[in-house]
């Protein structure tokens, strides 16, 4: 998995009211996601392999996203779990977790950082 640029996002936009982002050990957005409050629709996410943008989904919007959640798409699945309590205050604090890219051959790879929700 390679790090989304504001480029990479302006040629996928993203709908949905409110986001979350996974962040790696160096701050770099890997997983950007966007979805509805209090929606049965699914939040869709992008994250960038081998130089593409690609989107994957995940139920239950905005709110199925805030404690981590697992997003599937063409031959991939990408799970968050968070691993602990929130970092500082405000109203969106950013909480440790655990991003694993898992592709459809059963090859995986899992990244330490950050999953952040909110406005």
């Amino acid at each position: 998995m390679q790090s989304l640029t504001a480029e990479d996002l302006n040629a996928e936009p993203l709908a949905g009211e409110l986001a979350c982002s996974f962040s790696g050990q160096d701050e770099a957005v890997l997983l950007l996601a966007r979805g509805d409050v209090a929606s049965d629709d699914p939040a869709f996410g992008a994250v960038k392999v081998s130089g593409y943008v690609e989107r994957v989904a995940a139920p239950g919007g905005f709110d199925g996203m805030l404690n981590g959640t697992s997003f599937a798409g063409r031959g991939k699945t990408v799970e968050i779990e968070v691993t602990g309590p929130a970092h500082g205050g405000g109203e969106s604090p950013p909480r440790p977790a655990t991003l694993t890219y898992q592709r459809a051959d059963g090859a995986s790879r899992a990244f330490e950082g950050l999953w952040t929700c909110g406005p």
